[in-house]
């Protein structure tokens, strides 16, 4: 049977990897070394070099690609190494059409680093199609979506915002971290490149980082495959191993998260004490429809506002017990986390606003813990938030 045949939950296990032919180990084993022995100058077994290439990175490729049913996949030291990448395949003069509601660290990247180098960038509220189609340049050369977006969970029509992209002669590019390919393929929605920072649920563990590119696109591929030698931000082959440990157990993970994140968004739909909830699984949600054409399940990310001011907010983020205050997100264990003033404090208040991304906000990465344990906790902290004097202090469970 070939892979193409294969379900996701199979892929996840198998993609990219087959029993080492000298040992017939089951695990992809981890190739500890720098250089490769070569037979006479330049004659080798396809490896030289292990920046260049690492048989174990070779294996993470593979089964990248294969989940996201692309052609080529590509690994990188962190989810930024791999979007610096990426970039890099651009010249002075371009310009990047990005969705509003991004990570604050491709914001930055952006804003900081890309912009003094000639390459611009617009933002835009991408889940209205109109501001794409308006935004597009002469010059656009990528079209940037998060679809769930991070942290208001937006989700964008992909095989539309493609059609416009295209007809404008640029390229599309879907960070799918949110997603994962378990629940939304892009590629297959017409995307040309997607993102993943596999730091989140594709190693799912919290003790790794990285990032990856998937691209269906030959030409593209043999690019970012040169850049990533020449820039050389790669992971080390231990990290390849935590990844590849770490998608073969995704689908089922992945099925925990979203019905416990299920719950979770209803329980605090419904609370009293709750101003705004965002999940692109509940009915009412904007995103819900779009979400339900092109993704299987709805994640395992929750935002969410209590009534009242910011230091409300804050309390309560500081009061839960087993919801870890911390940045990152896509592990097994449950973090909370205020976007303002970590992961997206390099987006400017104003333009953050712009976007609906409120100083309330909190955003919740739910782990696989039992769903009744986290509502616990959840309401508990809730009730340590209305009382200033409570300064609950974190407990391992």
């Amino acid at each position: 049977m070939s892979e193409k045949e294969l379900k996701i939950a199979t892929k996840a296990i198998h993609a990219g990897q087959t029993p080492d032919p000298s040992t017939g180990a089951i695990m992809t084993p981890v190739y500890l070394t720098s250089t490769f022995v070569q037979s006479a100058p330049a004659e080798h077994q396809g490896y030289e070099y292990s920046r260049s290439a690492n048989p174990t990175r070779t294996a993470l490729e593979g089964n990248l690609a294969g989940l996201e049913n692309g052609k080529h996949g590509l690994a990188f030291a962190s989810g930024l190494a791999a979007e610096n990448t990426l970039v890099h395949t651009l010249k002075p003069g371009d310009h990047i059409l990005t969705a509003r509601d991004v990570y604050g660290g491709t914001f930055r990247l952006f804003d900081k680093v890309w912009k003094k180098l000639g390459v611009s960038f617009t933002t835009i509220n991408a889940h209205n199609l109109d501001e794409i189609k308006n935004g597009m340049q002469p010059n656009t050369k990528l079209v940037w979506l998060e679809s769930p977006s991070n942290p208001l969970l937006t989700c964008t029509d992909i095989a539309a915002a493609v059609e416009i992209a295209h007809a404008g002669g640029a390229k599309v590019v879907v960070d799918n971290t949110f997603a994962t390919p378990i629940l939304q393929q892009p590629l297959s929605l017409g995307a040309d490149i997607v993102v993943h920072s596999v730091t989140k649920y594709l190693g799912g563990h919290s003790d790794v980082v990285g990032g990856a590119l998937i691209t269906n696109d030959d030409e593209l591929h043999e690019q970012i495959r040169f850049l990533q030698n020449a820039i050389g931000g790669v992971p080390g082959p231990m990290d390849c191993f935590l990844v590849l440990r770490g998608t073969k157990t995704l689908a089922v993970r992945m099925k925990q998260h979203c019905e416990n994140a299920r719950q979770i968004a209803q329980h605090l739909k419904s609370h009293p004490e709750v101003d705004r909830v965002f999940y692109p699984g509940l009915p009412d949600d904007p995103s819900h429809a779009v979400a339900k054409k092109q993704m299987s399940d709805f994640g395992g990310m929750v935002s969410v506002e209590l009534h009242g001011d910011l230091e409300r907010n804050r309390r309560f983020a500081s009061s839960t017990k087993l919801f870890a205050l911390a940045e990152s997100l896509g592990g097994v264990e449950s973090l909370i986390n205020h976007p303002a003033s970590m992961t997206h404090a390099s987006i400017p208040k104003e333009e953050r606003e712009k976007g609906g991304l409120r100083d309330t906000l909190m955003r919740l990465s739910v782990g696989i813990e039992d769903v009744g344990d986290l509502i616990d906790d959840l309401e508990q902290a809730i009730d340590a938030s209305r009382d200033p004097s409570v300064s609950a202090g974190k407990l391992a469970g």
